[in-house]
Formats: structure tokens, sequence, C-alpha cells
């Protein structure tokens, strides 16, 4: 029997949305407020697969998210990207000279800092999950405090849509990433994309050695991150993506990347959702 998928927020997130968009319209899923608790149940085998918002094309990376695909040894199957439109949401008969309070979540707040600027008497307020803010508003019956979140959240919980697409830029997409307990053994003529972490000495240059076997190799970097190793002040560890169009250079590049590399590790090897 196939297991629920693990989603950060409840149902009419973007999280949510993921799911039903990638997995024809899977509705068996487990409800996370956390990220830190959605990882638990992958650890505990309650779940085989979590969802999990990696970066985004305005706030950038969600660096805290690195560490839980590292520190528990997950690997990432796959990514989506999920175009984000915003939505200022309330119960009905109520404009937005009404809402004293945004609720949402701090990335949704980020994304849609610009908008508010027109109405200084909102108070911006952090929540867990967006879409639970708008189920809070439409169980409770709150009047006077409004939420960011999806489309689908405001048509789940019935609150009326009062502005629309409020993100500060218009072209806004959140990159998820699909991540299993271990890699699955996929065959190696999908696979062109793979996602690398590895530590580096302090000196000059080591960085632009492993950049040019990444270039040597024929493979593109695409992403390049870097998380401070809280144990060991001033060092860093790196976590790259790189597409390619064969596979044979990928696995070139690893074995020289192993060599060159300190604590070198392969969190994934997928299919880019991007060609």
């Amino acid at each position: 029997m196939k297991k629920p998928i693990a989603i950060q927020g409840i149902k009419g997130s973007f999280h949510h949305e993921v799911v039903l968009n990638y997995f024809d319209n899977q509705t068996d899923v487990v409800e996370c407020m956390t990220f830190d608790s959605e990882v638990n149940t992958l650890l505990e085998e309650q779940t085989d697969e979590i969802v999990m918002a990696l970066e985004n094309s305005i706030a950038g990376s969600i660096i805290p998210n690195y560490a839980l695909i590292d520190n528990n040894q997950l690997s990432i199957v796959g990514e989506y990207y999920l175009d984000i439109q915003h939505q200022l949401m309330a119960l009905e008969n109520q404009s937005i000279a009404d809402i004293k309070e945004v609720h949402s979540h701090p990335m949704a707040l980020l994304q849609c800092k610009v908008f508010f600027r027109d109405f200084p008497h909102i108070k911006l307020v952090e929540a867990k999950d967006t879409a639970d803010v708008a189920k809070q508003i439409s169980e409770q019956k709150i009047k006077g405090i409004a939420a960011i979140a999806s489309r689908s959240a405001a048509q789940l919980y019935g609150l009326n849509i009062l502005a629309e697409s409020i993100q500060t830029i218009k072209e806004n997409e959140t990159r998820f990433v699909f991540v299993k307990r271990k890699m699955d053994h996929a065959d190696e003529y999908e696979i062109n994309k793979a996602s690398l972490k590895f530590e580096l000495d302090h000196k000059r240059g080591s960085l632009a050695t492993i950049l040019n076997v990444l270039s040597d190799c024929k493979l593109n970097l695409t992403k390049i991150q870097s998380l401070p190793k809280i144990e060991t002040p001033w060092k860093y560890a790196f976590f790259v993506d790189v597409t390619f169009d064969k596979y044979e250079n990928y696995e070139k590049a690893k074995s020289i990347m192993k060599i060159m590399a300190e604590n070198f590790k392969v969190l994934g090897e997928y299919k880019n959702a991007r060609r």
C-alpha cells in the first residue's frame, strides 16, 4: 500500500498544489506545520516521500532546508517549479480598508512586502502556513484579518479575494524538491541533473579549481549555495546543482571531485524539470 506524501502546511498550501500537479491529483497527504516535522515523518517511516520548498525566485534559497537534507542523509529524487501567485483574502463583505492585520508565512510576506507600502495601517504578522491562516479565518469567522495564500486556499475555505497576484515580481516561482530516505536507482539515460555537496580547504583558488573541473567535464552549474559549518567557524560547505547532456561526463567530474574535495556527497540524481 502506497504511503501518503508529507507536505509543509495543510491542504490548500503551495506544497499541496505541487502534490496535486505532480502526482495526478493525489490527495492523500500528511500535513506538517514545520519542515522539521515533515522530515521526521520520513525518518520515522510514516511516509516514503516528502515535498520540500528549496528556493524562490524572489526571496532566494531556504538555507535551513539544505541542512535538513544533508544532516539527515536524505536524497533528492526530483524537482518541480511552481508558479506562485499570492492572493490577499478575507471573509466576505470586507474591503482592504477594513483589514487591520495580514497573517501569512514569512516567505509569503517577504514576497509581497512592496504591495503593503500603500496600506500603512496594515500590520504584517508571521504565521506557520499560508493555507492554515485562511482556514482559521474561515472557521473562526475572524473579521479585520486577511491571509496571503493561494487561489485554491480561497476556494477551499470560502474566502473572498481582495487583491490578486500581490507579489512584488509577477513572475514568481518556487523550486520544490521531492525527498526520500534513499536515492532512486533511476536509469542513467533519464538522469540529467544532480545535486552535490562538498567542502574545501580555506585557501586561494580552491573553489575556482572545482568550478574548472565542472566546466572541463561539460557540466552546467545552475546553482551554488554556501552553508556555514557551525562547528568550524569561517569554514563552509558548498551545495551545487549541475546539469549535463551525457551521464559519462557527470561520472568523470564526480570521480575527480571525490579526490579534490572534502566530504563530497551526492544529494540527488534526477531529471531536470526545466529542460
